[in-house]
């Protein structure tokens, strides 16, 4: 066999075992009895000792200096195999076994001390991931910018300055149009009611296979923190349910459907192997986000999903397609990043980034990180936080160890609106099929310009090769203004 025969036999196997600890990770947080957390512990660690060995195994090296590439998907394969090869010999196994085995074992300390709402009892883990962090930032920055270091994980080749001229380039308009909302004098009715959870989800199951879920290779569970694990023949999604908020279980599931479609779409040929799975989490973002918003949020698909809702509940207290339209896009400072409407969301996202960095760089102690929280909120929001749910505990990315995750949603965001911009020029009769509640256009033109690809190209690539153009926040800010401009009459 050649050098790339073997490396890719090699790889596969280290893929699969991938998968595997993707599994444990998902029944962690679904099906997992609550006394197993020790022990998934120490099995998470174990697992990953056996990938990082696999992952530092001399033998990759030899063959990545003598593996010649017969086609672009070849080369690509070299490229991410040496990413992953690199970093992993800059990290200590001992270390990457602790940062495994120590998130594992703080998510049930970050649910419990959630639905307690105890702060306190979540920072000394908290403190301890990011010490973690920080230990392998270290290793990886090689002098750099710790940010920077992790960042790679989540969307190779940013950086946090690139990441702070974007945010510098969406706030005045966003600022500027929240206040243009909040000055037009209208106040859109919210969806109320009681809304039974069998029904919920069963509307959830029908709007994920409107979006194209293939069910045979996924499932749909609850879970605290809804989210999407797997690829490939296995790729599953969680959601939540509130009886007094229907649309939250419905848009999380059609997010997450949005990031499994993405998987469930990569070409077959590329199965476990690196280039069959995401470019980067900007770019699966990207899906995600354009399902739940430019798709799912629009009025065309909301008059199909109004009448589905009287349907499944009776009658609501919203009359009629376009009433239901504004409630779905009513603009308020909630304080829910995942609940958040378009014009917010991305200040959710800033104030996590600004955060986060601080920790990494030790310019804000853990134990002061619930005041900055709550300062911050207040001053970009206009509302105090009333209690820790709704403010630092409400997400379970830190408890995880995703420092340098949370920028990857802005992100998403940006490149949603290059791929919108350049999917309604392709489509313009798209409303006509949304109307019918059929997003089947949409969902093969990504599927055709970039899900099927995978991570053959560097993430920004991915997007410009979609969208035919390049990267352009003020497209994303554009559609923003049309939407709520005409939504508010301003």
């Amino acid at each position: 066999m050649s050098a790339m025969a073997d490396l890719m036999a090699f790889q596969r196997r280290t893929e699969a075992l991938a998968q595997v600890m993707g599994r444990l990770q998902w029944d962690q947080e679904t099906m997992m009895p609550a006394a197993a957390i020790d022990q998934r512990g120490e099995e998470l660690a174990a697992l990953d000792g056996v990938l990082h060995a696999r992952r530092t195994d001399p033998r990759v090296a030899d063959w990545l200096a003598r593996a010649v590439p017969a086609n672009a998907v070849e080369a690509a394969q070299l490229r991410l195999i040496r990413k992953a090869y690199d970093r992993a010999t800059q990290v200590h196994a001992d270390l990457s076994a602790a940062l495994v085995r120590t998130t594992a074992l703080a998510h049930g300390k970050w649910v419990a001390a959630r639905a307690a709402e105890d702060v306190a009892a979540f920072l000394p883990v908290l403190d301890e991931i990011l010490s973690l962090r920080r230990q392998e930032a270290e290793a990886l920055a090689r002098g750099g910018e710790l940010y920077d270091a992790l960042l790679q994980d989540y969307e190779p080749g940013m950086t946090a300055r690139d990441l702070t001229a974007m945010f510098a380039a969406l706030r005045p308009r966003l600022a500027a149009l929240r206040a243009a909302i909040a000055g037009s004098g209208r106040d859109p009715a919210p969806l109320v009611g009681t809304f039974a959870e069998a029904e919920q989800l069963a509307l959830s199951e029908e709007v994920a296979r409107a979006f194209g879920y293939d069910f045979t290779r996924g499932r749909i569970d609850q879970a605290v923190h809804p989210f999407s694990s797997g690829a490939g023949a296995d790729v599953r999604i969680t959601t939540r349910v509130d009886i007094a908020d229907p649309l939250g279980c419905l848009y999380s599931t059609i997010h997450e459907v949005g990031h499994a479609g993405y998987e469930q779409n990569i070409d077959p040929a590329y199965g476990l192997t690196p280039v069959g799975q995401g470019a980067s989490m900007g770019v699966h973002e990207s899906q995600s986000r354009l399902y739940e918003n430019q798709l799912a949020r629009s009025r065309a698909f909301t008059g199909w999903l109004y009448g589905r809702m009287v349907d499944r509940f009776g009658p609501l207290n919203i009359d009629g397609p376009e009433a239901f339209y504004t409630a779905i896009n009513r603009v308020v400072p909630g304080f829910i990043r995942t609940e958040a409407d378009e014009v917010h969301y991305n200040l959710h996202i800033a104030l996590r980034f600004d955060l986060e960095r601080a920790l990494l760089s030790d310019d804000l102690m853990v134990r002061d990180l619930e005041a900055a929280w709550n300062d911050r909120f207040t001053a970009d929001f206009g509302v105090a936080v009333d209690r820790p749910s709704n403010g630092v505990l409400q997400d379970v990315h830190w408890s995880a160890g995703l420092f340098g995750y949370f920028p990857t949603y802005t992100l998403g965001n940006v490149y949603a609106g290059c791929l919108h911009k350049a999917m309604r020029t392709d489509l313009p009769d798209l409303d006509h099929a949304l109307a019918r509640g059929d997003p089947s256009p949409a969902l093969a033109w990504l599927r055709e310009r970039l899900q099927c690809h995978g991570g053959l190209r560097p993430p920004r690539e991915t997007i410009e090769h979609a969208a035919g153009g390049p990267v352009d926040p003020a497209l994303l800010l554009d559609n923003l203004d049309a939407k709520f401009r005409a939504i508010y009459g301003i």
